[in-house]
């Protein structure tokens, strides 16, 4: 398939966001159940709500670039009885209004306590975000579905597309978190670090599992199937025009196989193995720097993954549209 750049934006700035405030809700979590004795980091908690509620904006915006018509976007809603897409339309902005809510509990300092169950405290923040965490992860399998449910392209109609989707999201939003934490909530740094590990390990593993798994698969359609004909030697000589079309141009990526599987080298690395070497060394040096650049490079390495993503998808059509694609 021919990779989007604004959807290529629009499914890793969401994803962070959403890893973003999973993290900060996880460790709200973790504080009331007293599992991690920490204090509350009002001003940490504010700050890296608007960070996770701006993420998703620029996704959202982003997405507009795919739109041949951008003030029909509202239409995209409306099959949500059937549609993943519109799903994630509708799921998008709910999960930005309770974030947002969230954000502005921390910031103006509205969290009062409603009751206890036991000794836990339930305030107002833990109720809004444990809606926002079920918009979050509902939005995560949207997302993912919305490629998943296509049963002819056998790269993409797997669940381990929704859960790649949801693994490296919230492994970028912890390490996004981590580096935050740095500057506003240094007793949070280890906590958020520990669980970036964890799960860029996990992210990676998995993503392992979806590269052996399509580099294993035999498509299912042939050049008789593609055209029609059962003859058992076809050899095709031209496309049959002599110029481009639409199909040509949006259904294969037009790069030689030498630059796909260098950008699947890149991303393993960017993407997994340097960000994990980063936080793992930040242990001994504890340098703000070191996570900024895990950040970035983690993020830069996930363009590329969601660019492989896409490109690794080959569709029927191109069997029989072989000699340009």
């Amino acid at each position: 398939m021919h990779p989007a750049f604004s959807v290529i934006f629009l499914t890793t700035l969401i994803g962070l966001g959403q890893g973003l405030f999973l993290a900060l809700y996880t460790e709200q979590v973790y504080s009331i159940l007293k599992v991690l004795q920490t204090q509350v980091y009002i001003e940490y908690f504010s700050k890296a709500s608007m960070v996770s509620l701006g993420l998703l904006v620029l996704g959202l915006i982003a997405s507009f670039f795919h739109l041949g018509h951008p003030e029909r976007a509202w239409r995209s809603a409306t099959q949500w009885r059937t549609s993943w897409l519109s799903r994630e339309v509708i799921v998008l902005p709910i999960s930005m209004f309770f974030i947002f809510v969230y954000g502005c509990i921390y910031h103006f300092d509205l969290n009062a306590t409603l009751f206890n169950v036991g000794e836990i405290p339930i305030n107002i923040s833990l109720i809004v975000g444990f809606i926002a965490t079920l918009m979050t992860f509902s939005l995560y399998v949207s997302t993912g579905m919305i490629y998943a449910s296509i049963r002819f392209l056998q790269e993409w109609h797997s669940p381990l597309t929704v859960i790649n989707y949801t693994l490296i999201g919230v492994a970028s939003g912890f390490t996004l978190a981590a580096a935050i934490a740095s500057e506003f909530a240094p007793g949070l740094l280890n906590f958020y670090t520990g669980w970036s590990i964890a799960l860029i390990i996990i992210a990676f593993i998995f993503r392992l599992f979806s590269l052996l798994r399509n580099k294993n698969l035999r498509p299912k359609s042939t050049v008789q199937t593609a055209i029609g004909i059962r003859h058992s030697q076809i050899k095709q000589i031209s496309q049959g025009s002599m110029g481009g079309s639409f199909n040509t141009r949006e259904y294969f990526h037009g790069k030689k196989e030498s630059f796909v599987h260098s950008v699947k080298w890149i991303f393993i690395v960017m993407g997994f193995i340097l960000p994990l070497l980063l936080l793992i060394s930040n242990f001994y040096f504890n340098d703000q720097n070191i996570l900024l650049a895990a950040v970035l490079i983690q993020y830069i390495g996930l363009l590329f993954e969601r660019w492989y993503f896409f490109a690794d998808a080959n569709h029927p059509q191109n069997i029989y549209y072989q000699m340009i694609s």
